[in-house]
């Protein structure tokens, strides 16, 4: 196995899902208490990834990222070489695809929040920003963390978008997903075998680790005071 595979996988994976909590927290916050009637066009926009086959995004990322593209001619005329087949490439691209992986947990846990605790907030004279701070995120600290599983997990396995948008090139985009399939294609079924196994062990340790902070956080947020 190569370590270089694998620690580019989980250095991309951090980097999204960083990303996508960012962006994530409040375009879901929008979503979660927005009154627009057309925004059930922005959450087809944001879903689109989990119907949309990944060589296709892949395909029209490359097309956006190459020279002619319009997102690779501003990513030349801001640092002076191209963005397809590079990592920066790779991070734009997998947060595209991971997008709903972050998004959708996130508004379920904001449209879950009392109501009322939001009535009180406002007859208190708190306004929007420290509602949310004060009420809104410490009551969805299990979604936050379920949306930073999901979008860490899911691009730590990615495998269509990174090879369309980044190739196959060592050190720079061959993620561990791209070396399984190339010690597959090569007959090299122990090696692939090896580096599965080491994935599929890492994930299972991921997802058992937050689900059981997920319970923990939950039991906090829904419960702050001890029941007398």
């Amino acid at each position: 196995m190569k370590i270089e595979a694998l620690l580019l996988s989980v250095r991309l994976a951090l980097c999204v899902s960083a990303i996508l909590i960012a962006i994530g927290v409040p375009l879901a916050y929008g979503l979660a208490y927005s009154r627009w009637r057309g925004k059930f066009l922005l959450e087809a926009i944001v879903a689109l990834p989990l119907v949309l086959p990944p060589t296709v995004l892949g395909f029209y990322m490359l097309l956006a990222m190459g020279p002619r593209g319009a997102l690779g001619k501003l990513w030349y005329a801001a640092f002076g070489h191209g963005l397809a087949f590079t990592f920066a490439g790779l991070v734009i691209a997998s947060v595209l695809y991971s997008l709903p992986f972050a998004v959708q947990p996130l508004v379920a846990s904001f449209e879950t929040v009392d109501s009322k605790l939001l009535d009180a907030s406002a007859v208190l004279g708190a306004g929007s920003l420290r509602t949310f701070r004060r009420i809104i995120l410490p009551l969805s600290v299990p979604g936050i963390i379920t949306a930073l599983v999901l979008s860490f997990a899911h691009t730590l396995g990615e495998f269509g978008v990174v090879l369309m948008v980044g190739g196959n090139l060592s050190g720079v985009t061959r993620t561990v997903s791209i070396d399984i399939y190339d010690r597959a294609q090569s007959l090299d079924y122990a090696g692939a075998n090896r580096t599965a196994l080491l994935l599929l062990v890492i994930s299972f340790l991921v997802l058992s680790a937050v689900y059981g902070a997920n319970r923990r956080a939950g039991r906090r947020a829904w419960a702050p005071w001890p029941l007398r």
